[in-house]
C-alpha cells in the first residue's frame, strides 16, 4: 500500500478508549508512519501522534438521560468529523467502544465508503442483541477482546476476531501475580469511584461512609482513593470529608500498585473490575445512575450479572451492588470478610486469576493494528 497522503480516523469516546487507542495507534505508526492519524482521543492518543479534532473528556458522558442533553453538541462534532473524512479521503475508520457515538457515525461512514473497523465490541449481548443486524450493516470487522464475543457474533454471521484484552498490556498487569496468600497488617483498603465526575460524585459518599463503618470493626485500616485523571475531587467531595475519613488521595498512575497492594477494593463497575481481577484482588462492584436511566437499563439489559469480571467468568464470583443496594451500610458488610478472612481471600484470589487466563494473550494492539493496515490496503 502507498501511504502517501493516507489517513486515518480513529474514534475514542472515553478513558479506557483514550488508553486502548493510544496503544493501537502508537504500534500503527511503527507500521505506517507516514499514515495521518486524526479523530477523537484524550491526552495518550496525543502523546501517541493523534490529531485529536475533539477531546474524548468532552465525550465522556454516562447514562441514557444524561446523554440527552448532549445530543446536538455530538450531533455537531458527528457532522464535523464526517466533513473531514470526506475532505481528507479516509479510507479506514477505528471505532473504539462508545456505541452510542460511534455505532451512528459508522452509519454515515459506510454510506461514505469508509472501511469501518470496531474494536472493542458494543456489550450487544448484554443489551442490544437487537442491534447486531445494524452492526453488520454498518461494521467491516468487529474486534473482540473476550472470547465468547467472537462465538456469539459469528453464530448472527458477522465478521469478528478474538485479539485478547488489551490489559494484558499495562505495565502494571503484564505479569501475572500469585494469588494473595494473607491479608495484610495493617488491612489496606483502595476506592476506585469511577471515570467519570458524576460516576464519582455518585459512587464517593457511600465509599466514604462504609470506610467509618469499617474503621469501627477494625482497629487500624488503610485506606487509599484512586481517581482518573481530570477528576476535580474538590468539586464533588469536600477535601476535609477524605481527611475525616483518613483516606490518602493516591496519583492515577498508581492505580494498578494499589489495587495489586490492596486486601480489597470498592469499585465502580466498569474495566477497572477487569484490572483488579488481572491482579487477583478481592473486590466489591458497586453501580449507580439516575433513576430513570436505571429504570431505562432495566428494560433492556438482558444479562444476570453488570461487573465485567462476573460476567467473564462466567458466574457471581464477587459481589455487586446497583442503585439503591449502594449503601454504607451494605459496603461495608460485603467488604468486611475480604479485611479479615484469609482463606477467603486466597480462594477468591485463585478465582479471579482464572477470569485472567480467560483474557487472552498480550499483543492486542499489534493485532488491531496490522488488521487496520490491511483493511488500508484493501485486503
Amino acid at each position: 500500500m502507498s501511504d502517501r497522503n493516507a489517513t486515518l480516523l480513529v474514534v475514542a469516546g472515553e478513558a479506557s478508549g483514550d488508553l486502548h487507542g493510544s496503544k493501537l495507534v502508537a504500534r500503527f505508526r511503527s507500521l505506517a508512519p507516514n499514515v495521518a492519524v486524526y479523530g477523537v482521543g484524550g491526552e495518550r492518543m496525543r502523546a501517541a501522534g493523534v490529531e485529536t479534532v475533539y477531546a474524548s473528556e468532552d465525550f465522556a458522558v454516562v447514562g441514557f438521560v444524561e446523554v440527552l442533553r448532549h445530543v446536538p453538541r455530538l450531533k455537531r462534532a458527528m457532522d464535523h468529523l464526517t466533513r473531514l473524512v470526506r475532505e481528507r479521503g479516509t479510507r479506514v475508520a477505528v471505532l473504539i467502544d462508545y456505541p452510542g457515538f460511534n455505532l451512528a457515525l459508522a452509519r454515515r461512514l459506510k454510506a461514505l465508503g469508509v472501511r469501518v473497523l470496531y474494536y472493542v465490541s458494543p456489550q450487544v449481548w448484554a443489551w442490544g442483541e437487537g442491534r447486531v443486524a445494524k452492526i453488520a450493516r454498518r461494521v467491516d470487522r468487529m474486534v473482540v477482546v473476550f472470547a465468547f464475543e467472537k462465538d456469539f457474533y459469528e453464530e448472527r454471521g458477522v465478521d469478528s476476531v478474538f485479539v485478547g484484552h488489551p490489559l494484558l498490556e499495562e505495565p502494571g498487569l503484564v505479569v501475572a501475580p500469585p494469588p494473595k496468600d494473607d491479608i495484610g497488617d495493617p488491612p489496606r483498603l483502595t476506592l476506585l469511584p469511577g471515570s467519570r465526575r458524576q460516576e464519582v460524585a455518585r459512587h464517593l459518599p457511600p465509599m466514604l461512609g462504609a470506610v467509618d463503618l469499617l474503621r469501627r470493626g477494625i482497629d487500624r485500616l488503610d485506606v487509599s482513593l484512586v481517581c482518573a485523571e481530570g477528576i476535580d475531587l474538590s468539586e464533588l467531595v469536600g477535601m476535609d470529608a477524605l481527611e475525616a475519613a483518613g483516606v490518602s488521595v493516591r496519583a492515577p498512575e498508581l492505580r494498578h500498585d494499589l489495587m495489586r497492594d490492596s486486601s480489597a477494593l470498592l469499585v465502580s463497575s466498569g474495566t477497572a473490575t477487569l484490572e483488579a481481577a488481572c491482579l487477583g484482588t478481592p473486590m466489591v462492584v458497586l453501580y449507580r445512575m439516575s433513576p430513570l436511566s436505571y429504570l431505562i437499563a432495566r428494560t433492556v439489559v438482558r444479562i444476570p450479572d453488570i461487573a465485567l469480571v462476573n460476567v467473564v467468568a462466567g458466574r457471581r464470583i464477587v459481589p455487586e451492588l446497583v442503585q439503591r443496594e449502594v449503601t454504607p451500610e451494605r459496603l461495608a458488610r460485603e467488604t468486611l470478610p475480604y479485611l479479615t478472612d484469609r482463606e477467603l481471600v486466597r480462594n477468591l484470589s485463585r478465582q479471579l486469576l482464572e477470569v485472567r487466563e480467560s483474557l487472552g494473550a498480550a499483543g492486542a494492539s499489534e493485532r488491531v493494528a496490522r488488521i487496520a493496515l490491511d483493511m488500508m490496503g484493501g485486503d
